[in-house]
């Protein structure tokens, strides 16, 4: 990993554990819309095994396991994932959640064709460089069994805080202290080379409001 690279990992993780720390539950109790969505899909193909990448403090981990799913919570975070295992056990679905410190840069510590779904809300549009999206989008494929279904969302280059604050190249913009990765489309499309591209589709989230693409593609049966 290039040095500017590493050191933007770096700050990231150290901001990302400091903002959990001093608001725990930062996000609230309920699942975000982008989760609600991905579990209808989920139910619709028969998923049973759930990946969530980035999970933070679990808002939506929880929310999988409480609609009857197993999941697996992942986030580069102990403090967040920390706070996730708590909720768990309050909610009485710790035996149907688990969690795992893990950094995306990282291969996924999965077994090849081990899921049947994956959630990612907002972590691909995270500081990571466009190779490191690929390549852990090669990971979710590898994990997810034949006609698995990946859902995930992006900050797009349409949003507000796109092209404001600190620019760090390759689509990253820092602002306030997070840094993004703006998705345009044609990264949509080629994310989705070898996928079955189910659905694009733009939304809203927040007081900016942060614009959003909800991507929805699946695995080929073999």
């Amino acid at each position: 990993m290039p040095d500017i690279e590493q050191e933007l990992a770096d700050t990231q993780r150290e901001h990302w554990q400091q903002t959990y720390g001093e608001h725990p539950g930062m996000y609230g109790e309920e699942p975000s819309a982008a989760a609600v969505h991905a579990a209808v899909v989920f139910q619709a193909a028969g998923a049973r095994e759930i990946l969530e990448l980035g999970a933070g403090h679990g808002r939506d981990a929880l929310y999988f396991a409480r609609e009857g799913f197993s999941a697996l919570a992942t986030d580069f975070s102990p403090v967040g994932l920390e706070q996730l295992r708590e909720a768990a056990t309050a909610q009485g679905v710790a035996d149907r959640v688990s969690a795992v410190v893990h950094d995306v840069r990282e291969p996924l510590p999965l077994a090849d064709a081990s899921v049947d779904a994956v959630f990612a809300h907002m972590l691909l549009c995270m500081a990571l460089s466009t190779k490191e999206i690929h390549a852990l989008v090669a990971e979710v494929r590898r994990a997810l069994r034949p006609g698995g279904t990946f859902v995930y969302t992006v900050r797009h280059t349409q949003d507000a805080h796109y092209g404001a604050g600190t620019g760090y190249g390759d689509g990253i913009w820092e602002h306030g202290g997070f840094a993004v990765h703006f998705f345009s489309r044609d990264l949509v499309d080629a994310l989705a080379e070898g996928w079955v591209l189910e659905e694009v589709h733009a939304f809203e989230e927040g007081g900016l409001p942060r614009r959003l693409w909800r991507i929805t593609q699946t695995m080929p049966r073999q």
